[in-house]
């Protein structure tokens, strides 16, 4: 009697795996909030830091056939809001399966999993081929409110897990969910797009690296290190864009002529202007560095031409230098909590989104 009970529970365990059912990644019932290209063979690919998808399913399995020409880390929430810290980081550096939810379950519930990719283009493009579970539903889509974050590494997340500022930078501390991109979208609850890049300007790069290449370029791209194929900008249009540019242009203690930064900036505007309409609200943040970063973005502001251009400089008091940085000498999560606090009334005065009275996290 007990090896027919054994050999039991193997057949059922057996029907049981057998029933799980298998889609490909692009399956209209997974929500993907960033840029991404679908293969024909219905593999979703992307390099962009901070991509995410929202995958709904029955029962106590998920698992997530990947693959990634590097080695990325992505963030993973199971049943709940993404907030700063996920309930678990998985690595894809290879063709691999990755089991994101496993769970005893007496019946198939229904769960949500959401799965962003932490670190940029540099360590590596994902490629998600397929999901496996009991059974889909359709995951939540694109939120009402939607806002596009053009950046660079502070927008990434780079070190925002770390929090001492004399560290060097490590792929496994950088956080997009720690950014204040990512804290602003939770307070107004809005889903986010990055279009984001460390050492990125708009006229000069860090140290005057990949030079004709800047923001500007990129922005155009479905890939972040990929000049083609070019961004459709197909899909839900944001309500508004948000650049956080311009520490790059000023970095190692040079500098471009204003017109050559104009120029660049009026080229990105440009190009937000042209896909979104003459009427999208574009915020323009200084960062707070020095008072030469205010000024240039200022005047550009006030000289660009378009409508509904805005200016939000952030101080130099806005963080403090020591405790509020984490890895080469980046934003850590307290840091980018002030940044947000500051940004977050200027976005309620553009987009007509209410204050609320709940934390900044």
């Amino acid at each position: 009697m007990k090896r027919i009970g054994i050999l039991f529970v193997f057949a059922a365990l057996a029907l049981t795996v057998a029933a799980r059912e298998r889609i490909p990644a692009s399956d209209a019932r997974i929500t993907y909030v960033g840029r991404t290209l679908v293969a024909q063979d219905g593999a979703v690919s992307f390099d962009w830091s901070g991509v995410y998808a929202r995958i709904s399913f029955t029962g106590g399995y998920l698992a997530l056939e990947a693959g990634d020409t590097g080695k990325d880390y992505f963030n993973v929430w199971i049943d709940r809001e993404p907030s700063a810290e996920p309930d678990k980081i998985v690595v894809v550096d290879r063709d691999t399966t990755v089991v994101l939810f496993q769970a005893r379950e007496r019946k198939p519930l229904p769960h949500q999993v959401v799965i962003q990719k932490r670190t940029e283009g540099e360590q590596g493009r994902a490629t998600f081929r397929a999901f496996e579970a009991d059974g889909f539903l359709k995951a939540d889509g694109i939120r009402e409110r939607l806002i596009e974050v053009i950046g660079d590494s502070y927008t990434c997340g780079y070190g925002s897990e770390n929090s001492v500022r004399e560290d060097p930078y490590r792929p496994e501390d950088e956080n997009p969910a720690k950014t204040y991109a990512d804290i602003i979208g939770r307070y107004f609850g809005a889903d986010i797009l990055r279009v984001a890049h460390s050492g990125q300007g708009i006229d000069r790069n860090y140290n005057d690296a990949g030079r004709g290449w800047h923001m500007p370029q990129r922005y155009l791209q479905t890939f972040d290190l990929s000049r083609e194929p070019a961004w459709t900008f197909e899909g839900k249009k944001p309500d508004i864009t948000v650049i956080y540019l311009g520490t790059n242009d000023f970095s190692t203690g040079r500098q471009p002529g204003f017109q050559e930064f104009k120029a660049g900036y009026v080229r990105l505007l440009q190009a937000v202007k042209a896909h979104y309409g003459q009427d999208h609200p574009v915020l323009c943040v200084a960062p707070k560095h020095t008072l030469d970063h205010h000024d240039y973005i200022r005047r550009v502001v006030e000289s660009c031409g378009f409508p509904a251009v805005y200016y939000a400089g952030l101080p130099v008091e806005v963080h403090n230098n020591d405790s509020d940085l984490g890895a080469s000498w980046h934003p850590n999560y307290t840091g980018h909590q002030k940044k947000a606090f500051i940004l977050i009334p200027v976005i309620s005065t553009l987009t007509g989104w209410p204050m609320e009275n709940k934390p900044v996290e």
